[in-house]
């Protein structure tokens, strides 16, 4: 949900105000917690999850995976040039992995809380938007974890923030940690889990499912309530600050692969549309552009009017791409190298997510920011914000990018 824009000043405030509620909330319902037993929030909390195997080793083990890694990305072609998030990240750290072992352990919400049979909240593998204080974690905004279901058996966690209402979060925060789990505990063949935890109500995200092999008895989170384990098993998830960890990107290629033959008689030049709705990052010059675009060879694509198997066969054969900023893109995975891409933001939202991607399969990448007040650090909060720029400059951009190639 997007404020209004004349509110939109006031987010800082609206956040910091949010966060302090959950603080004041979150201290009185964790002594409340003393009293109410296992229906009671977390009364602690552990920064890393080696903390959360340390300190109960007769319930909590640590399967370590990769070592930290760190990326070093070269200077991002755009416009205007040296926007100042393309230059603040081009050194990102991609963190361990790893998969936590819960014996009774409990997953509240959809943004899947991790907590312990001791009542301590694993904060790395419950990562919430904005949230860097374990205190401030909606967890704590309820008195209560709400109905609990007892699973028996093995329990896999692949819920995390947003991927009950997103795309891009979902492939990459949901079905990209069974790269994870094939690395530290051999995958879904060796785990054998008797029921997944996973957002599976969009047909997106039981499509994604299906070709990640993933079946079995499927549980839906849900905000207020919370699943208790024999055995909880959750992988980290590397990709929590929008990084598109290679070894993430190299799974989801290879895992979830094109049709074979796939791009020999489909399009080569592809242009994102995101509708004529109001305040859904579209692009308002398009009825303007597309012409132009569409003399140069282009198809007109709305991924969502598309299966994920087509919409992956249509990214793979496409050799341009030009997108206003969207979760459809996040599809540039399967993309081969060398495909050129552009990127187009609102002035007020400029997002890392699949620049990121891009560094990672060795694409062409530049990206254009539109006209208006320009939003800086702590300032970059236009989610839903529309692009507005001048159509003969995206033509300038599109044109330089075809340079050399063939209809």
């Amino acid at each position: 949900m997007s404020l209004p824009s004349w509110l939109r000043p006031w987010w800082p405030l609206f956040k910091r105000l949010h966060r302090a509620l959950t603080f004041v909330l979150g201290c009185v319902f964790r002594v409340l917690s003393r009293v109410l037993g296992r229906r009671g929030v977390p009364v602690r909390a552990t920064a890393r999850s080696s903390e959360t195997a340390a300190l109960d080793p007769a319930h909590v083990v640590l399967h370590p995976g990769s070592a930290e890694e760190q990326l070093t990305r070269p200077a991002t072609k755009g416009d205007p040039a040296g926007h100042w998030l393309f230059e603040e990240l081009r050194t990102a750290i991609v963190p361990a992995t790893f998969v936590l072992e819960v014996k009774e352990g409990r997953l509240s919400g959809d943004y899947a809380a991790t907590t312990t049979p001791g009542k301590v909240l694993d904060h790395e593998t419950s990562t919430y938007f904005g949230v860097e204080d374990w205190r401030e974690h909606p967890v704590f905004l309820r008195p209560t974890l709400g109905p609990t279901e007892h699973v028996p058996g093995t329990v896999l966690s692949l819920t995390t923030r947003g991927t009950s209402i997103n795309y891009y979060h979902f492939l990459y925060d949901a079905i990209g940690r069974l790269a994870v789990l094939d690395e530290c505990l051999g995958g879904l063949d060796a785990l054998r889990p008797d029921a997944v935890v996973v957002p599976h109500g969009a047909r997106y995200q039981r499509q994604l499912l299906e070709l990640a092999g993933v079946g079995g008895r499927l549980i839906q989170p849900e905000r207020g309530r919370t699943v208790a384990a024999d055995r909880l098993v959750v992988p980290s998830n590397p990709n929590w600050a929008l990084q598109a960890p290679p070894a993430t990107v190299r799974w989801l290629r290879e895992h979830l692969a094109p049709t074979p033959g796939a791009g020999a008689d489909g399009p080569r030049r592809i242009y994102i549309t995101r509708g004529d709705t109001p305040r859904t990052r579209r692009y308002v010059q398009e009825p303007a552009l597309w012409p132009e675009l569409e003399r140069r060879g282009f198809v007109r694509i709305d991924p969502g009017a598309h299966s994920v198997q087509e919409q992956i066969d249509l990214f793979h054969g496409a050799e341009v791409v030009v997108s206003p900023h969207g979760a459809g893109l996040s599809n540039i995975t399967f993309s081969r190298p060398g495909v050129r891409v552009l990127e187009m933001f609102a002035s007020t939202y400029v997002h890392l997510g699949l620049w990121s991607i891009c560094q990672a399969i060795d694409a062409d990448y530049r990206y254009l920011v539109g006209d208006g007040p320009t939003g800086g650090p702590g300032r970059n909060s236009g989610v839903l914000d529309d692009v507005s720029a001048p159509p003969q400059k995206v033509l300038d951009i599109v044109d330089d990018m075809l340079s050399g190639h063939h209809q």
